[in-house]
Parts: structure tokens; sequence; C-alpha cells
């Protein structure tokens, strides 16, 4: 029984360590080996505890509740493969930034690699993906306190992104004992208990330097590419790129009001791109661009210098571009980096741009859909909301014919851009923020993580899950898959509808047959305090084929 006692005491240091680090969300899934961390994460008063029985769905639930909040989010589950069911959002995180800390509970080293139940190879399993990983040793009170939360601290002063794997093992028996047992083992951090600070502090010296030929460069042609960044760098950026009188080609995920909307469109004009080669320099902010032709001509693009902002490390230029990778938070970057009033040089791509969007008002009109959907969506948005965008088609529908608000909160999976786990990413983002939610994905989607529908009954705030249930991974409809195969190994149509799941899980359910109806149920949802799900049947191939009609239109004219 002294031993289930220590690992209480290990592992209750252990997550007040985290804590100190700002760590206020934990993810925890049911597990016997993981209850020396379970039950420390629920005695810590300053944890939010969330729960969920699908570890996949639980990662991706802690890389939601990180994306929103922008702290970093632990991650408790038991051993075996529980642990490997985070490696999705273990690799998301690392693409995308979040701060992750999983702790994986394993056996001990005398039941690795000898048949005992559960019991896998845990050292090392997410293999180059973590940003660090630390082995911890079996829980022993020769091991002083101070080497655990000392060890734990130098890792989480430098998790500045991506996650942290810490693989704990713990010897049995896992319950009971005499909770004044190893007091005097905990009491060696003496004062430390009642301080609120870590008791190892390491500080970073990174700075942000600004450019010494700023001001030569200011005064050129200049273009700027808006990636995916937070709210308020979107609506900075976009009064910056104005004041140089810089043309800003904005993704959906820039929050930058994409100032030249429907770029997906009016790239494809010829216009467009013959003005586009006279830029001098091209500054790329955010990472993970989403339109095809905004990414073909970021890749074709041969200014005099490229640079590339963000400030997740790495080269994140596909295209290898000679110029400057700064790895630096935008907003800091842009402080440093003063507009200076000048005309705009190539303001005709604001008559494409409002071609482009009026053209697709036009067309799309009378047309329930996909593709109208995508188009009137901020007309959808709730007020003082956020929105979550699943991947594959309907992102890129939205990339090339929404325009959305400026500054308003804009969430996606975009790293790996994986349909994996994002139900449960939509309802991490939801509950650090407490804010009414629109969701939007696609139908394999939905399929892929139903089990995390039991996530959105739980919700603080009016949260609705639009499902575009088009039968079947219609991207492929926009790629050149064999016409013979597409059906059968691209886009494997289903023939499923989701009333039953929405009644399983018990959610509000509308399958709207027009606009209208659409329109009545987001605001009947709205009203509502718990989810919905609104089911849109649309034809299979009717947004692909309006994507490609639209931008051959474009071409033509």
């Amino acid at each position: 029984m002294s031993t289930s006692i220590f690992n209480r005491r290990w592992a209750a240091l252990l997550l007040e360590t985290l804590a100190r680090h700002g760590v206020r969300h934990v993810c925890i899934a049911p597990g016997s080996r993981s209850t020396p961390l379970t039950l420390a994460a629920a005695a810590n008063r300053y944890f939010v505890c969330h729960t969920h029985f699908d570890e996949r769905g639980l990662g991706h639930l802690a890389l939601g509740l990180a994306k929103a909040s922008r702290e970093p989010v632990a991650v408790i589950v038991t051993s075996g493969t529980a642990a490997a069911n985070l490696y999705p959002s273990l690799i998301e995180a690392g693409l995308t930034g979040e701060r992750l800390i999983f702790l994986t509970a394993d056996r001990p080293p005398e039941l690795i690699n000898c048949g005992a139940n559960q019991a896998i190879r845990q050292p090392g399993l997410y293999s180059s993906h973590p940003t660090l990983s630390i082995d911890l040793p079996r829980p022993s009170p020769d091991i002083p306190a101070r080497w655990l939360v000392s060890t734990l601290d130098s890792a989480m002063a430098r998790l500045t992104q991506g996650a942290l794997h810490v693989n704990c093992p713990f010897a049995e028996p896992l319950y009971g004992g005499d909770e004044l047992q190893y007091e005097e083992w905990s009491a060696a951090l003496g004062d430390w208990w009642q301080d609120s600070h870590p008791w190892l502090r390491e500080e970073d010296p990174h700075q942000v330097l600004k450019q010494p030929d700023w001001s030569n460069w200011r005064q050129k042609r200049g273009v700027v590419i808006a990636g995916r960044m937070g709210t308020e760098e979107g609506v900075k950026l976009a009064e910056w790129a104005k004041m140089l009188g810089w043309p800003l080609i904005g993704d959906v995920l820039s929050q930058t009001g994409q100032p030249l909307p429907c770029a997906d469109l009016w790239l494809a004009h010829p216009q467009a791109r013959h003005l586009l080669e006279d830029a001098q320099l091209v500054v790329q902010f955010g990472s993970s661009l989403t339109g095809k032709r905004l990414l073909q001509w970021q890749g074709l693009c041969r200014p005099e210098e490229f640079w590339l902002i963000d400030d997740l490390p790495g080269r994140l230029d596909p295209s290898h571009h000679r110029g400057r990778r700064i790895r630096a938070k935008v907003g800091e970057w842009l402080d440093l980096h003063p507009a200076q009033p000048r005309s705009p040089w190539a303001a005709d791509l604001n008559s494409l741009a409002k071609d482009a969007l009026e053209v697709t008002s036009e067309y799309l009109l009378n047309r329930f859909g996909e593709a109208q959907l995508a188009h009137r969506l901020p007309e959808l948005l709730p007020d003082n909301g956020q929105l979550f965008l699943g991947n594959s088609l309907i992102v890129r529908l939205i990339d090339a014919l929404a325009q959305l608000p400026a500054g308003y909160p804009v969430f996606s999976n975009r790293g790996a851009s994986g349909i994996d786990g994002l139900i449960s990413t939509a309802a991490g983002v939801q509950r650090a923020t407490a804010k009414p939610t629109l969701a939007v994905v696609g139908d394999l989607s939905a399929l892929y993580d139903l089990n995390s529908l039991a996530l959105l009954r739980q919700c603080s705030a009016p949260t609705v899950l639009i499902v575009v249930n088009n039968n079947g991974g219609q991207i492929f409809s926009l790629l050149p898959t064999p016409e013979a195969e597409r059906q059968r190994f691209y886009c494997m149509p289903q023939d499923v509808a989701f009333s039953h799941a929405a009644a399983m899980f018990q959610l509000g359910y509308a399958c709207p047959e027009n606009w209208q109806q659409l329109q009545q149920a987001l605001q009947q949802a709205w009203r509502h305090s718990g989810a919905t799900l609104i089911e849109l049947q649309v034809p299979a191939s009717d947004g692909a084929e309006t994507l490609q009609h639209l931008v051959k239109n474009m071409v033509a004219n």
C-alpha cells in the first residue's frame, strides 16, 4: 500500500508543477494505470478537468482548448494503445504550435517485453513529433522531490510550441494506503507549496529584431500574404498593408477581413498575375495557406526577396524562396516595422476581387448547397461568437467564395489538414472561451469523429455543428483522380443520414431544404443553450463543380 501512496505524492508534485506553468485545463480518459495522475488532477483545485472515453477525441479536445485559450493543456491517459491514440493530435500541435503536455501512464520496466497485459514500449512512442520528451523513472522516495520538479520546470520553460511527452511508469498497487506516509518527501520543498512560482525559472533570451533596411524596403512595391494568425494580429496587419498601399491576399484563417476576397478566383485571371509580377517584395505572415491558386502563385512568384514571418520554428516555405525567414510574433514584428503612407500600386486588383465577389453572389443566389453555404456563411455567424472550420472541400469553398469579417475568431486544424478529431477540437475551442460557436465539417469528417458528439452535450453556450453531407470525400472531385475508380477508392460514399446520431447523443437536429429554413434553424439554435446538429444534404459533386465553373468563368473574362 505504501507504493500507491508514494505514486500519488509523485503525481501530485508533477501536476502542481504544471499548474505553476499556466496549465489550467486537464483532459482525462478512463484507466487504472493512470490512477495516480487522475486523482492528483482531481484533487488540485486549480484545474478544470475534462473527460472523454475516446483518447483520440480527448487529444483533439485538448488541442481545441489550447488553440482558443493560448495556454498549455495537459492530457492524462492510461498505458498501451490509449497512448497511441493521442498521436494525431500531437502531430497537429507540432505543426500549428499549440502547447500540449501528454502524461502517459506506463507499466514499470519489469513488465515491459515480457508478455504483461496492456504493456507496450512507450518511451519514444511518438518518434520525432514531440518538441520535448521525458521518460520518468519509477517513482521512488530515493529520488529527491527537487529533481522531479526542476526536471519538469526546465522542460516547460523550453516548451514554446508543440507537445511535451512525459511517460510515467507506476508500479502496483495503485489504490489505498495511509495518506500521511511520505509527507517528509514532499515537505522537503519547504514553502514552495505556499508559493505560486516554479521551483526553477529559466528565461528565454529570444528577442525580435528590427530589419535594418526596412526603411528602404517599405518604399518598394510589396505584396502581403496573410496566413493563419490571431484576431488582433489580423486586424493590425490589414491596417498596416493598407497604409503601405500593398495588396493583401488573405487566407480564410488570416482574420484580416480578406480585403481582396475570392482570391482563389481572381488569381486565375491573367491580369492579376501580370500585375503581381511587378512585386519587388513579398511578405508572408503566418503559414498553412489554403487556396490552390494562392499556393500556386506563392510558389511561382519571383520578387527580389521573399520574407516569411511566423513564430513557429522551421522554414515553412515549401517553395524555398530566396529571402528571409524571421521567427517572430506577427504583432511584435509589425510594431517594430511601422508602415509609411503610400498610394496603392496595384489598385486594379480591387476591381478584380470586387467582380469575383459579385459574380459569385449572382451565380449562387438561388442555388442552395454547400457552395452557397460557403459564400453566405458570414450571415450565419453568431454575435460575439467564433467559427471552427473543418478540412477537405468545405474549407476550400469558404476560402474561395466568402469574405469573413475582420477580427472574427476562426479556428481549424490546418497543420496536417487531417479529418480526424474535428468535432472534438471544435468542442475544445468552445469550452476554452464559453462563446457561441459555429462549426462546419463534411460528412466523412463527422463520421470519423462521431464519438465526440458526446462532448457537445456539455457546451457552455449555444453551439451549432453543420455537417455538409455531400455523400463522401468530394474534395477528390477537384483532383484528377481516375473517374472509374473515384467513387469506390476516393470519395467512398456512405449513404448515411445524421438524424439518428443526433438523437443518440441527445442533440438538437435540423435538416433544412432551402436557405430560409437554414437561417431559421440557426436562429432557433442560437436561442438554445445546448448544441444542435444541422445536416445539409447536398448533391454530391455540386460544390466542386461550382468552384470549377467560377474559376473558368474568371479566366474567360
